[in-house]
Formats: structure tokens, C-alpha cells, sequence
């Protein structure tokens, strides 16, 4: 093989151009040039990393042995940890042998257990808006992607049984994220009950995100194995970085069927050693500690939506008030739809000093959005607004 021309590798040829860089390129060239961007485009948790934790961190690097290999399926104290979590926050008993598996962040999780359980071909559903890592992570592995209509959970329901009506055989496997990343549309536990006898029925393989299960603004979010017999198909990522504020610490979990987490884990003990061990005897510290900074950071998070919400309003611009997670899912002002998604972006930037993140950059159907995170404090808020405003009636 010439590695000297210009055609580009197989795998790299499956993905499309990254929407996002568009933005983050024009994002940096205006803060060289000295503007002040208020930046909502990136999920990028700005509250500090809970005091004890951090302790907990200093106290381990320091002992002896504690910055050698850690182990893949991380640390046992560690899924224990887990498990106590599960078993605290939705009445579901899990393996720490068996069920849990510590990942390095939970794109990493899902990313791997993509290529665990994945051969060319297979069909996997997945929701149109959602993380981009949903489609792409089984695209990389070969798969191929059909999007399903994803604003809403009842939307996405009905989605999936439309398209096994209409399918030759069922998907291989149905992904589901709620609160969703990006709409912050959340799933009750009789969408879970459906979706959990929908996969039976036709054995498929449930992989559910989530991620934000402790940003809510109502009702906590149910697991997906607060559904009977769910651990026989499913499998479900969570992750530390939104819940307390530790998106660089990389530390998240997957948890549910024995046989989905040994296929993780397998991949895993080829690829890596499991992240840092104080880091995960950190995350332990997290999870069993007080919890009193995650009821802080969820107080923070509707606070700032609410003044985004009646600020952004006020000026012109409505959007709906999401039910959880750290963004609003705002649909173009009618006077800018025509532009799309990835030119209202740059425009919003450019003009009024807003970074905000194209909705195109979460699948096709996020066309005519924008995902704007809630990661800058209620007066950069009110300021964004003011920004705006001038931009809004030009």
C-alpha cells in the first residue's frame, strides 16, 4: 500500500466532516484577535470539581504504588462504589464482578463496546438529534446507522416500531439517550418498559446513555433497569463528569448484561489499563460521599436556564425549557431559518460574540437548531442576551 497518496483510510472515508470544527475554528481565529466569546457551544462543565473529592485525589497520588497500571475493569472498591449507586438512587441491584465495568469517561465505554458487539453491516437504530458519538462510535465499527426522529421520547418510541414494520429483519441494536444530549427531553419508565418488551421480542440489544441522570429540573430520571428482565439485553453508560463536575477526569461506568460487559471488557484488556488509580479512588469518594454538591450543581443549572429562558425571550428569541440536562435545544428565530443551522452559528458568533453549537452537528434532523449549553454564569447570560438583541432585530 502507497501510504504516500492522498486517499484517505477506510474508516476515516465513513465519516463526515466534523460540523463543529467549522465553529471552533472561527471561535479561536475571533479570541486571537482579542473578542470576548461567551461560549455556550461546548458541554464543557465550568463548576469546580467537589472539594472532598479533589482531597481524596491529593491524599492517594501520594502513596506508595498508587501511580503504577491500574486495572481495565477498573478498581473493585470502585464498581462496589457503583453498584451502592445503583442500588441508592434507582432500587436496582448490581454485580460489582459481573455487571459493572469502570470506562475512561463514558465515551470511551460506548465507543468500545461498539466495536465489542459490532460486525460490518449490522444495522443499529439510533435517535436523530443525539450525541454524535451514538451513530458515529458504530460507523467507525463498520455498522450502518438508521436514524430514527428523536425530539421527544414518545417521537422516538414510535420511530423504532415504524421502522421494524417496515424492516426486512430487526436492527442488531436500538440506542437510546434520555435526558437527551441534545434536546434535554427526558424518557418516563413506561417508555423503558416498551422499549425493553419491543427488544425481547425481536432480541435486540438495548445501549442506553445515561449520562445526564442527575441534571433534572422535575421528576429524578428512571434507569432502564428499573425494568424487569432489562439485564438480559441491555446495557447502560453513566458518567461522573456532568453529575460532579469532572469531564477531564475521564471516569464513567457501563453496567447491565454479564454477557455485553464481558465483551467490553475483553476489547478493553487489549487497549488500555483502566484509568488512573487515584482518579477512581477519587470517583469512590465521589459516590459514596455527601451529595449535597450534586443538589447544588442541579440548582445552579436551572437557575441558569430559567434566566436564559426569560432573558433569550425577551429579546425575541423562544425557546422551550428543558426538563434536564446542561442545555437548551433552541430552534432558529424565524427570520434566520433560512440560513440553517451551521451559517446562523457562525453568523451569532461573529456578529454578536455567541458561541452556540449547530444543530445539523447532531444528525439531520437537528437542522433549523442550535444546542446552547448552560456553562457560562447568570450575568454572561443576561450579557449574551444584550449581544444578542442587536443581532436579533438587524
Amino acid at each position: 500500500m502507497d501510504i504516500s497518496n492522498e486517499e484517505e483510510f477506510y474508516r476515516i472515508k465513513r465519516l463526515p466532516p466534523y460540523v463543529f470544527a467549522e465553529v471552533n475554528k472561527l471561535k479561536a481565529k475571533l479570541r486571537k484577535d482579542g473578542v470576548d466569546i461567551i461560549d455556550f457551544g461546548f458541554g464543557n462543565p465550568d463548576l469546580p470539581t467537589p472539594k472532598h473529592v479533589i482531597d481524596k485525589l491529593v491524599e492517594t497520588v501520594q502513596r506508595p504504588r498508587t501511580t503504577g497500571y491500574s486495572v481495565s475493569r477498573g478498581i473493585l472498591g470502585l464498581r462496589q462504589a457503583c453498584s451502592r449507586y445503583y442500588k441508592r438512587r434507582f432500587d436496582v441491584t448490581l454485580d460489582p464482578e459481573t455487571e459493572i465495568i469502570a470506562t475512561i469517561g463514558s465515551k470511551e465505554g460506548f465507543a468500545n463496546l461498539a466495536q465489542a458487539i459490532t460486525a460490518p453491516g449490522d444495522v443499529i437504530y439510533a435517535p436523530d438529534p443525539s450525541y454524535p458519538l451514538h451513530a458515529y462510535g458504530f460507523i467507525i465499527a463498520g455498522a450502518k446507522i438508521q436514524g430514527i426522529p428523536a425530539i421527544t421520547s414518545a417521537e422516538y418510541l414510535q420511530g423504532v416500531k415504524d421502522a421494524l414494520e417496515k424492516a426486512d429483519k430487526p436492527p442488531m441494536a436500538i440506542v437510546v439517550c434520555f435526558p437527551s444530549n441534545p434536546t434535554g427531553h427526558v424518557a418516563d419508565l413506561d417508555f423503558y418498559k416498551e422499549i425493553v418488551a419491543i427488544a425481547k421480542k425481536h432480541n435486540i440489544i438495548i445501549l442506553s446513555d445515561l449520562a445526564y441522570s442527575e441534571i433534572y429540573f422535575s421528576d429524578p430520571p428512571p434507569s432502564i433497569f428499573e425494568v424487569e428482565g432489562a439485564k438480559e439485553i441491555a446495557i447502560e453508560t453513566t458518567s461522573m463528569s456532568k453529575t460532579y463536575s469532572m469531564a477531564g477526569w475521564r471516569m464513567g461506568f457501563a453496567v447491565g448484561s454479564p454477557r455485553l460487559i464481558a465483551a467490553l471488557a475483553r476489547v478493553k484488556s487489549y487497549l488500555d489499563y483502566g484509568a488512573f488509580t487515584p482518579i477512581q479512588v477519587a470517583a469512590c469518594a465521589a459516590l459514596d460521599g455527601p451529595q449535597d454538591c450534586v443538589e447544588h450543581a442541579r440548582a445552579i443549572y436551572k437557575a441558569r436556564r430559567d434566566v436564559m429562558v426569560e432573558s433569550f425571550g425577551r429579546i425575541g428569541w423562544d425557546i422551550p425549557s428543558p426538563e434536564a440536562s446542561m442545555f437548551t435545544w433552541a430552534p432558529l428565530p424565524e427570520k434566520f431559518k433560512a440560513l440553517g443551522s451551521l451559517e446562523f452559528s457562525k453568523r451569532v458568533m461573529e456578529e454578536a460574540h455567541v458561541a452556540v453549537s449547530p444543530g445539523n452537528g447532531f444528525g439531520e434532523n437537528g437542522e433549523g437548531y442550535v444546542r446552547i449549553a448552560l456553562v457560562e454564569n447568570e450575568q454572561r447570560i443576561r450579557q449574551a442576551a444584550r449581544n444578542l438583541k442587536g443581532f436579533l432585530g438587524a
